[in-house]
């Protein structure tokens, strides 16, 4: 039994661990990793051994950063299956080809505009890039899913069972517990996804885990403490009204699986309550409206203040003053509009997507808001945006920031320290090793810190590549 450490290590994305059992490979998740853009391509394109060794995937949830690098996985000869819940792979049919169809749209974008530079006679710094995989490497992928429903225990090799139970991170998302038997040994090794946070809109609260023997845990937000969920309405209506007495626009850059149905049904709340001027409000992305379909089909995974919508009749997802967008001259029409108004587009992270075109479009006004509603990776656009760079760059050119930026962060899928430290309880018993992965370097140290002082547990922080045998 040996666990080595891919993605995900010491930092917040890419997320893939490989777990060798009885001379198989499977991988746990296979992310994308997300960052400065030549490192990205040459860690999702090139991986760390031959794809077609290894037999089985295990996703723990529908995230880009933990499925987004599986076409390029099947692009380079893996053949297994794909292990997911329902709603996992639901969202990962919608997913999956708009990442594709987004990689080659920018390869276009940027190829274009080095064309026009180079009549005018100008240097342009950005390189050619070229999709990591085209559309049908990722409809190849979604054919080799298999739903395994949530609390269903599914042997997917010899000497290795795995049982979902929820995360309560997003929708589907999972910690995954695995049973392992290999030379007459018997060893338990949970993974824990992402952890998500009590009392989140929408979801239902994270599921407590068996004992175990080793835990791979996340650790995003390791040496941070959340506001209380239940400010997260003031904060957001104060932010929308503050705008809108200014005459400007919002747009927030949002996750379209989670975070956006999250905030449309905060905003359809707020609009109820009369707590916010009646405003046009946009969800301007093709995939947001694809995963808010897939939140309607599995509705059993709603918490009781979500359920309570449906059983009065109602929509939590649409209100008289939201349109979705889906067609691209709505979304530029968008940009003509006078404020105030509010968009909600993907990417989350700024990184792809319409919401770069909203943002050079937006951000030099200071009557307008920029609205951060989720965790920001290092070297991310999202993150140059919350530091507040004077100058920030959207499509390879410097734009002036000059527009209000308001962190949302009481919305967060992530526990928070004391939250992990809550959730990790249960397991304390018969733990002999945390392994912390998807956090940055100083996140993952306070959280180790805390663990060792509070449960006396030891603690490792693994790098990129480090493999470690489970006796």
């Amino acid at each position: 039994m040996k666990l080595t450490f891919h993605g995900a290590a010491q930092t917040v994305t890419g997320s893939m661990h490989e777990l060798q059992v009885n001379g198989h490979r499977y991988l746990l998740d296979c992310g994308l990793y997300q960052g400065r853009r030549k490192e990205a391509r040459d860690r999702n394109a090139n991986f760390p051994f031959p794809a077609s060794q290894v037999d089985g995937v295990v996703v723990s949830h529908a995230h880009i950063d933990h499925t987004g690098n599986l076409p390029t996985l099947v692009k380079n000869g893996f053949s297994g299956p794909i292990y997911a819940t329902p709603a996992t792979v639901d969202l990962c049919h919608s997913m999956l080809p708009d990442s594709a169809y987004l990689q080659e749209k920018d390869a276009l974008f940027i190829a274009k505009r080095k064309g026009r530079r180079r009549k005018l006679g100008q240097e342009d710094e950005l390189e050619p890039v070229e999709p990591l995989y085209s559309i049908a490497d990722a409809e190849k992928a979604l054919g080799m899913f298999q739903p395994v429903l949530q609390d269903t225990g599914r042997e997917i090799g010899p000497g290795l069972r795995y049982r979902a139970l929820d995360a309560g991170h997003m929708l589907g998302s999972t910690s995954l517990v695995f049973d392992i038997e290999q030379d007459g040994l018997r060893r338990r090794l949970a993974y824990s996804g992402d952890v998500g946070r009590p009392n989140l809109p929408i979801i239902r609260d994270p599921e407590p885990l068996p004992p175990v023997d080793y835990l791979i845990m996340e650790s995003t937000y390791g040496d941070r403490l959340h506001k209380n969920i239940g400010a997260v309405k003031d904060k957001l209506a104060d932010a929308i009204n503050r705008t809108c007495e200014r005459g400007g626009r919002i747009v927030a850059p949002a996750f379209a699986v989670g975070r956006t149905q999250q905030l449309v049904l905060l905003l359809h709340e707020l609009i109820e309550e009369q707590r916010i001027p009646g405003i046009p409000m946009f969800v301007d992305s093709p995939l947001a409206i694809n995963v808010t379909d897939v939140f309607r089909r599995h509705t059993y995974l709603f918490d009781e203040e979500t359920r309570h919508f449906l059983e009065n009749g109602d929509d939590p997802f649409g209100f008289k003053l939201l349109r979705y967008v889906r067609e691209v001259s709505e979304s530029k029409a968008l940009n003509d509009l006078r404020g105030p108004f509010l968009v909600l587009s993907a990417s989350g992270m700024c990184e792809a997507g319409r919401i770069l075109h909203h943002l050079r479009n937006s951000i030099e006004n200071p009557r307008n808001m920029v609205l951060i509603t989720g965790f920001q990776a290092e070297h991310t656009l999202g993150r140059k945006i919350v530091e507040k760079w004077p100058e920030v760059p959207i499509f390879g050119e410097p734009v002036r920031l000059r527009a209000e930026v308001v962190k949302l962060n009481e919305l967060s899928g992530h526990a928070d320290q004391h939250e992990l430290l809550a959730w990790l309880k249960p397991m304390t018993q018969t733990l002999k090793r945390v392994f912390l992965v998807h956090g940055e370097p100083s996140q993952s140290a306070a959280l180790a810190k805390a663990i060792e002082t509070t449960y006396g547990l030891p603690v490792t922080i693994p790098a990129r590549g480090d493999s470690f045998v489970l006796d």
